[in-house]
């Protein structure tokens, strides 16, 4: 682990980080030139510096990864959870360290860098205990001296793909019950955040973690090191699949798995609503409006994108929402850890379909704060009577807009809900518990919340989505689980001859009596 000093004008930042990839156990350089990790809350700041990935490095990993797999799978899963226990240790002795990374790498306030933290350890406190409960069934025989039982059982190599909106938490998502249920692991993480990824990695290092069990590939995705990991699904190199991403790159990978016969884990992207009937705590609801559209500057899967208002309040909320947007401080999160969004965490990410602007040093006023000139910082964007005909109403922008739509009843409300191919995450602010059951029965995604935000995951609850936001698997909790085994159903005859289910069971099988009288009671 290696260090230089930062340019001069991003020296108060930090230094600038040296780091690898991680192959076989061994810090490795890649068969590319290195590329540099820019923060995006000031451009003149390196953050990392690391080597770009080819196709004989992944090569390279996933042997590494097949190799270490023979061992590993036959480690006791209790043993593999207190390896985990231990990495979140490390992860917790950091906790702020990593998330002053975060913030320069990805352009986060500190408060959501810290809460993505804890996001890491919680999943590794809960996936650690799981070592003591990967559970299989004992199932009753219809033959004697016969015991049928069902087994977990690891999938193999797993190759994970991550993005850089949650560069610490997803990864952990995967990674975490990945090795646990003794699988091992290919990641490429984002190319817009190596330098936290690499860290995750010596967190993985100072638990101890067995060589090869996790390899990172650094590198691009189009035309990069993602590619190649896409081309090693046809390659055989890969038994499982989880990637974190948009919709298309979602389908491509499907696609390829699909010749295969493998099932990916898909987590993709979303067009989230939000309904506000009229008896909800409206300044409840504006406050869940606020961060849900705005935090991490729009850049998650589930930020709030429709927020669908019920007729007879739309304009007070719309009143009091403008407010509170109009009051929001936005800048710099490392001069100014108070702002409600920093920076967007790639340039590339701040095309605008419409509306909104770029702030710069000649448009900003009062509520930014803080250096702005060398980083993406976007104004919030609002949009008012956007309805389904309307490209806005279904195209996920991933950026700190919202739009605005009115609802005559319950019944319009829940059809806007599901009016896009997306299913992620979703929401309601309602006092009727009639509308909230008819919410939780009708709503076409694979998150509700009941009076919160759209945003927010808790890592022993399940979190994907349907439509064009997934493919139906989970992750968080034990239904990660099922990504990362596969069962096995045991027969185990002890009777010492063949015995043939269905054929040799006397079914008949019954005792005979005199016949009972009914007729005469």
């Amino acid at each position: 682990m290696f260090f230089k000093p930062n340019t001069p004008a991003a020296a108060p930042a930090g230094k600038t980080l040296i780091g690898f990839n991680w192959i076989g156990g061994k810090e490795v350089e890649g068969d590319l030139p290195s590329f540099e990790s820019r923060s995006p809350v000031d451009s003149r700041d390196a953050v990392g510096i690391f080597p770009e990935c080819g196709e004989r490095d992944v090569e390279r990993a996933a042997k590494a990864a097949s190799q270490a797999f023979k061992t590993w799978f036959q480690v006791p899963a209790p043993v593999r959870g207190d390896l985990i226990r231990r990495m979140g240790d490390v992860l917790a002795q950091n906790k702020e360290r990593l998330a002053r990374v975060l913030t320069r790498e990805v352009g986060k306030t500190m408060r959501e860098a810290m809460g993505e933290v804890q996001e890491a350890i919680d999943t590794c406190v809960f996936f650690a205990s799981e070592g003591r409960r990967l559970y299989g069934q004992t199932v009753p025989s219809e033959m004697p001296h016969k015991t049928l039982s069902t087994h977990r059982r690891p999938v193999g190599v797993c190759a994970v793909m991550t993005a850089s909106n949650f560069p610490l938490a997803v990864p952990s998502w995967k990674i975490i019950p990945a090795i646990l249920c003794g699988n091992t692991v290919v990641w490429k993480p984002s190319e817009d955040a190596p330098t936290i990824a690499y860290l995750f990695a010596r967190c993985m290092m100072d638990a101890g973690l067995p060589a090869g069990v996790v390899n990172v590939v650094n590198g691009r995705g189009p035309g990069g090191v993602g590619q190649h990991l896409i081309a090693g699904i046809d390659k055989g190199f890969f038994q499982k699949v989880s990637f974190t991403g948009s919709t298309a790159v979602g389908r491509v990978i499907g696609e390829a798995c699909g010749r295969n016969l493998i099932s990916p884990a898909l987590e993709l992207g979303g067009k989230n609503p939000m309904i506000v009937m009229e008896d909800a705590d409206l300044d409840n609801a504006v406050q869940s409006a606020l961060f849900g559209a705005f935090g991490t500057a729009g850049q998650r899967c589930t930020s709030l994108a429709n927020l669908i208002l019920h007729k007879p309040i739309a304009e007070a909320f719309k009143a009091r929402f403008l407010e509170a947007v109009g009051k929001a401080v936005l800048g710099n999160p490392l001069q100014h850890p108070e702002v409600l969004y920093g920076p967007m965490i790639n340039a590339r990410h701040a095309r605008l379909l419409c509306g909104g602007a770029r702030w710069t040093d000649e448009n900003r006023d009062d509520r930014v704060l803080g250096h702005i000139a060398h980083g993406a910082y976007m104004q919030p964007c609002i949009w008012e009577g956007v309805t389904p005909e309307m490209k806005l109403f279904h195209t996920e922008v991933f950026g700190p807009t919202v739009n605005l739509c009115i609802a005559d009843d319950f019944d319009q409300a829940l059809a806007l809900a599901n009016g896009t191919p997306y299913g992620l995450s979703s929401a309601i602010y309602t006092e009727n518990r009639a509308w909230v059951e008819r919410f939780k029965a009708g709503i076409r995604a694979g998150m509700a919340s009941i009076n919160n935000s759209t945003v927010g995951a808790e890592a022993h609850l399940p979190f994907g989505g349907l439509g064009w936001s997934g493919n139906g698997s989970r992750e968080g909790g034990v239904w990660a689980l099922d990504s990362y085994t596969q069962w096995q159903a045991v027969n185990d005859d002890a009777s010492g001859h063949l015995q043939l289910a269905q054929i040799d069971t006397d079914y008949a099988l019954k005792a005979t009596y005199d016949r009972t009288h009914w007729d005469q009671l």
